[in-house]
C-alpha cells in the first residue's frame, strides 16, 4: 500500500486531514501513531471549524518538525530550518490548490470547491515525501 493509499484508508476510517497524514508517517519518523492521532485532533477541519489551515497541511507541517527538529530543550538549533521546509511544504500546496483555508478549498463562501479532503491528503502526503524525504 503507497502512503497516499494508506492515508485515504487513514481518512476512511474518520481519522480526520491531519490525523490521516500524519499517522501515515509514523513508522518514519518513530513515533507512535496513537500519540500523532491525539496531537493532531485539533487540527481537522481547518482547525475545528473551516477558517484556519486544511488539516492535511497542518499534518504535514507537524510532520516537519517532528522528522527535522533537534529537539534540544536548552539551545534549539533547528527552528529555522523547520521553519523553511514548512513554509515549502505550505508553498507547494498553495500552488497545487490555490488556498490553504478548509473553507477557501471547500468553497464554503464561493459554492465552487477547490480540492476534496481526499485531495488535499494525498497533494499534502506527496509534498511531505518530495520536500522531508520520507
Amino acid at each position: 500500500m503507497t502512503k497516499k493509499e494508506l492515508a485515504i484508508a487513514l481518512h476512511d476510517k474518520k481519522y480526520n486531514c491531519a490525523q490521516a497524514v500524519a499517522c501515515a508517517f509514523a513508522e518514519e519518523i518513530g513515533a507512535d501513531p496513537a500519540l500523532l492521532f491525539q496531537a493532531c485532533e485539533g487540527f481537522g477541519l481547518g482547525m475545528g471549524g473551516m477558517e484556519g489551515t486544511c488539516g492535511a497541511i497542518s499534518g504535514a507541517v507537524m510532520l516537519a518538525g517532528l522528522k527535522n527538529s533537534d529537539g534540544n530543550l536548552e539551545t534549539p538549533a533547528t527552528k529555522a530550518a523547520t521553519y523553511q521546509l514548512s513554509r515549502e511544504i505550505v508553498d507547494r500546496f498553495r500552488e497545487r490548490n490555490q488556498a490553504t483555508k478548509c473553507k477557501d478549498l471547500k468553497g464554503v463562501e464561493t459554492g465552487c470547491a477547490l480540492r476534496s479532503c481526499p485531495g488535499c491528503i494525498e497533494d499534502a502526503v506527496e509534498i511531505v515525501q518530495e520536500v522531508l524525504g520520507l
